[in-house]
């Protein structure tokens, strides 16, 4: 009698994870790796290993002196995290199947040649590549790399359990 009980937990907290969609996972990848990466390039930024935070985000759309703040910096993470989340499902969309650490690693730089090279003109806080110190450069990189990892393999992974689990 006790192994059916134990059987019936199984099945009911399987079906439990089952209930979260596969969108909604993406989401949560996306949220929380933007979250996640964009608070360590906040504390680079605070460091001084960077020479743009997160407020970044924000140079386009806000105007003001209390973007480059804290506050301004924590908004930026905010809407980074947001942003995310549609980086997320483009991951989803162009490269899920591919659960390899080396596709998340090459889109985020992409991402980072994205940000840096063809975004540069929208964010008037934002030095072209040529001007900007080696220690930007590379900080910068290796945050884009393992956001793009983190993304890329969270989803694929995700992706690869559901494949076998049809």
């Amino acid at each position: 009698m006790e192994v059916d009980s134990l059987q019936k937990q199984y099945v009911e907290r399987n079906k439990q994870e089952e209930q979260m969609s596969f969108a909604a996972k993406v989401a949560l990848i996306g949220l929380f790796g933007g979250l996640i990466w964009s608070l360590i390039g906040y504390f680079a930024f605070y460091f001084h290993f960077i020479r743009v935070g997160p407020a970044l985000a924000l140079m386009p759309f806000v105007l003001g002196d209390w973007k480059d703040t804290y506050i301004g910096q924590l908004v930026g993470v905010a809407v980074i995290s947001v942003l995310s989340i549609g980086v997320a499902f483009l991951y989803k969309l162009v490269l899920q199947k591919i659960n390899k650490l080396w596709a998340g690693i090459g889109f985020g730089l992409v991402l980072w040649v994205l940000v840096f090279y063809v975004l540069n003109p929208i964010f008037p806080g934002l030095k072209s590549v040529t001007n900007l110190d080696l220690n930007s450069i590379i900080t910068s990189i290796c945050l884009y790399v393992l956001y793009g990892a983190f993304i890329g393999y969270s989803i694929s992974y995700e992706y690869a359990e559901r494949q076998e689990n049809v």
